[in-house]
């Protein structure tokens, strides 16, 4: 464990490093909650305390966000009511029961969301082969699960609202991402405040890593639209696949 200054300088670095991977479309909890994790913070606070955190990268990244977003307008405010309602309904079921089952569905989740981006030119062409389009209901159970389990958790909900936009909506992954970090922004407010108000973010690590996690909102989009598309679904496919092992052995 490491103390003192030292612990507000690694959450702060660390911060950064998260707000980068996240808003350019990878998944800031495989930094973040394994940092609060290291400085001693229970797994519970740390969870709590790392989504609070990292509202500040959703919101530097998002406002950083329009040339990704332009356009996409009436997708976002479609979405927004199911993922909002959605993530607070999780987030509630987090405070209010100690039950723990559904931790151990999730590296299952984050894998398939990891090999649904990994694939997701294989089958976006299978879809425009057999002229498929998925259904309302589907789309919105999709965006729903995902809401929920985002604000239940969190972690590798990025990565999942990207592969399901980019399967539906946007198959541009700049794009779906910009889209996603809105979208999630949003989604992440009220379960933010309910968790404040309960008490339960550690808020000595918390303004640390959200400092940094502002810094690194800032650089991410530029990232995003600069790498390789091909190059940076593999990486963000990769992390997705680390996460979810990782997960699975700490369950």
């Amino acid at each position: 464990m490491i103390h003192g200054v030292e612990v507000s300088v690694f959450l702060a670095a660390a911060g950064v490093v998260a707000g980068i991977i996240g808003t350019a479309g990878g998944i800031t909890s495989l930094v973040a909650y394994p940092a609060l994790l290291a400085v001693g913070v229970p797994p519970l606070t740390a969870n709590v305390t790392c989504s609070v955190a990292l509202i500040g990268s959703g919101a530097s990244s998002a406002a950083s966000a329009g040339p990704d977003v332009e356009g996409r307008g009436t997708t976002i405010r479609t979405w927004l009511p199911i993922a909002v309602l959605l993530s607070l309904a999780g987030a509630v079921v987090l405070v209010s029961t100690p039950d723990r089952v559904f931790d151990r569905i999730v590296p299952f989740l984050v894998a398939a969301g990891a090999l649904v981006l990994l694939l997701q030119p294989r089958i976006r062409r299978w879809q425009e082969a057999r002229d498929h389009a998925w259904s309302r209901p589907t789309v919105v159970a999709g965006l729903g699960g995902i809401a929920f389990y985002n604000g239940y958790f969190g972690a590798g909900s990025g990565i999942l609202m990207v592969a399901l936009l980019m399967l539906t909506r946007e198959p541009v992954l700049h794009r779906a991402n910009g889209m996603k970090n809105v979208i999630l922004l949003v989604s992440d407010l009220l379960p933010g405040a309910l968790f404040a108000v309960l008490g339960a973010v550690a808020w000595r690590s918390a303004v640390p890593l959200g400092i940094g996690a502002v810094v690194g909102g800032l650089i991410g989009p530029v990232v995003a639209r600069r790498a390789p598309t091909d190059l940076l679904r593999v990486l963000i496919a990769c992390c997705g696949f680390a996460l979810a092992g990782w997960l699975l052995v700490s369950a």
